[in-house]
């Protein structure tokens, strides 16, 4: 069966060799398959041999036998049936008549069969099969031949000689018809084999043409690229002169310029390097060129060092960070920024690493006095704000200190003024008239009087009593108000930097109550918004002296506001990272261009203000890892100052 070529823009000339292919292949074919017929045929006539001896090899006539006709007929007729299909694969391989020849004998075969097995119907399986198998000649032509040979012996048989073909003695005359049509449905299916098979064939034909043409293309353009090539060479060697001279100019500015330079392959070994490397390292080109970390550095160094390349190797990251090393006469540090990179190579794949070092050795110096400096400020802010909190204490203690003396001069006024003493006169009376006590207290007018009058003497000393005790009651309660204020002055006294674990809630109301005084005696009012009541580890003292110099600014902001409804508000807020305290008044505000440099050493708004406070506090709270900020709507409209504390500890310097 033919099939549509499945590439009908192929060229020509691919064309025309796709064609001859295909040609060739289904020639291929045709050869193969015959000679399998022939061996078939061969093999079939010995199988008939042997189920005609097998089923039938003798007849019987009374008691005489004789050899069953069978048996001739699967011998000789069945040696001409397969002595013209072989001969003709002998001879003529693969041609069209050859197998033509061949379906007609296998399907005279097929009859043969059926008839030395008297019609059984699993012999005519045979037809089905012989038709497969002639369809590897992938010829449907083929097939029609088959076809018309096993209708037209099923049809003659079954009229003249039903027995040999349906193995009954009488058939239908159109069971033939039945035969045929489940040939003819087999038939169908392997005529659309046929041509899926024959269009896989052409395709495959097509696409080596395409490929030798291709090939051919290839080879075309490998000879011009060749000649190309060849003229490029010389081109290339110019380049390389040029890139030499490059490399040079390179290495002449790597070693003028005053940074540390080298650069490692992707095994970690260094493959430059610039006389400063050389120089820090203590060692010469030679004896650092090929070598690793491990060779030239000591073992912790080195271990970080190949942790780094490794890094970079994988990630293609960019590192910076400082690195020491022994000072060049054996004494002190040299610091460098170091800054390590990955090399690339033309397709941006990751070959090496590489990188610079900067020396910021005088600018380690200049930090480290800078640092002292700052420490310094902190411990001066420190000393400021634990005058400030001793000054609260003071007015606190100077505050008890005018109740106490109010109420010792009220017992002594009292005890001054008591009757008891009246009390000794109505003794001495009764020791007067002790062997005429009951006729004095019933029959002289001063003794009736006596008894009406020691109960009113005794109300009044009872009384006398409660109010003495009240007192005495007020004044231990000033006493142990003097004691708490002295207590929580001396815990905070403490040396700074010792971190412990603090509930918020409880620093802030101490900050409230050092200036508690202060805000009774200017009528202001403390608003708590308190939401949260976390625990942290701080230096309490640090925390206290901001608290305390935020409220005593929000004081006297509401103070130099004139206003009679003064507040603070004093709110508490915490987050998973860290905790907020907030101290808002509704006092003068600060100027927008105040906000940030209230927080300037030095800067003040008011007329005895020192401009330290506020400074050393956002100087504390950045040292814990925190933040100070103010916020204002301007003035007249309040201010309002945020203090920001890690729940953690953060390490000086991160």
């Amino acid at each position: 069966m033919e099939a549509v070529s499945t590439n009908q823009f192929l060229p020509e000339t691919e064309a025309q060799r796709a064609q001859a292919l295909f040609a060739e292949s289904e020639s291929k074919i045709h050869v193969r398959t015959d000679r399998m017929f022939a061996y078939l045929m061969v093999f079939q006539w010995l199988a008939g041999i042997v189920a005609a001896v097998w089923i039938s090899p003798r007849t019987w006539i009374g008691t005489t036998s004789q050899l069953h006709w069978h048996v001739y007929a699967a011998i000789f007729l069945g040696g001409f049936i397969a002595a013209l299909p072989v001969v003709m694969v002998w001879k003529q391989p693969g041609q069209v008549l050859t197998r033509h020849v061949v379906a007609v004998a296998q399907m005279l075969f097929s009859a043969l069969l059926i008839h030395l097995t008297g019609g059984r119907i699993e012999t005519h399986f045979h037809v089905f099969g012989s038709l497969a198998f002639l369809a590897f000649y992938r010829d449907w032509r083929v097939l029609l031949s088959a076809t018309v040979v096993v209708a037209l012996d099923h049809f003659l048989r079954g009229t003249f000689w039903p027995q040999s073909v349906f193995g009954v003695l009488y058939a239908s005359p159109w069971r033939w018809v039945e035969h045929a049509g489940w040939v003819i449905f087999e038939d169908i299916f392997l005529f659309i084999s046929i041509r899926q098979s024959v269009a896989e064939m052409r395709g495959l034909a097509e696409r080596q043409a395409s490929l030798e043409s291709l090939n051919t293309r290839i080879e075309q353009k490998v000879t011009e690229r060749t000649a190309e090539l060849t003229r490029e060479i010389g081109v290339r060697r110019q380049a390389e002169q040029a890139l030499v001279e490059s490399q040079g100019l390179y290495h002449s500015l790597v070693e003028q310029l005053p940074i540390n330079v080298y650069r490692k392959d992707a095994a970690g070994r260094f493959v430059f390097v610039n006389s400063r490397f050389c120089k820090i390292k203590g060692r010469t080109a030679e004896e650092i060129l090929g070598k690793t970390a491990r060779e030239i550095n000591p073992p912790g160094q080195a271990e970080q060092n190949d942790q780094e390349h490794e890094l970079i190797m994988r990630t293609g990251r960019t590192i910076e960070l400082e690195e020491a090393y022994p000072g060049p006469d054996g004494t002190g540090t040299q610091y460098f920024q170091a800054v390590k990179l990955p090399v690339l190579n033309a397709d941006n794949r990751i070959i090496g690493s590489q990188g610079v070092h900067f020396d910021i050795t005088q600018r380690k110096q200049a930090q480290t006095r800078l640092d002292e400096v700052n420490r310094q400020l902190v411990d001066a802010s420190r000393r400021a704000g634990m005058a400030e909190v001793a000054t609260s204490v003071l007015h606190n203690v100077g505050n008890v200190l005018n109740s106490i003396n109010v109420s010792s001069s009220l017992l002594a006024e009292k005890i001054r003024a008591s009757k008891i003493n009246n009390i000794t006169r109505a003794v001495s009376l009764f020791q007067d008239h002790e062997t005429d006590l009951a006729a004095y207290l019933t029959q002289d007018p001063k003794g009736r009087q006596l008894p009406a009058y020691l109960m009113n003497l005794a109300a009044h000393l009872g009384q006398e009593q409660a109010e003495m005790l009240a007192e005495v009651e007020s004044l231990l309660k000033n006493i142990l108000h003097i004691k708490e204020i002295v207590a929580m002055q001396q815990g905070y006294a403490r040396i700074s930097g010792v971190l412990e674990s603090m509930v918020v809630n409880e620093l802030v109301e101490d900050a409230i109550r050092i200036n508690t005084g202060a805000m009774d005696r200017h009528n202001i009012k403390i608003v708590r918004e308190f939401s949260a009541s976390p625990a942290i580890l701080v230096d309490r003292h640090k925390i206290l002296q901001i608290l305390v110099n935020l409220i005593r600014n929000a004081k006297h902001a509401c103070d130099d506001s004139g206003r009679s409804d003064k507040q603070i508000v004093v709110r508490l807020e915490a987050t998973d990272q860290l905790v907020r305290v907030s101290v808002g008044d509704n006092g003068v505000g600060i100027a927008p261009e105040n906000l940030t440099r209230i927080f300037n050493h030095g800067f003040t708004t008011r007329t005895n203000g020192h401009g330290f406070g506020l400074h050393s506090g956002a100087l504390a709270a950045k040292e814990m890892g925190g933040g100070l900020a103010a916020f204002s709507e301007g003035p007249g409209r309040g201010a309002t100052f945020t203090l920001e504390i890690p729940r953690q500890p953060v390490k000086p310097g991160t």
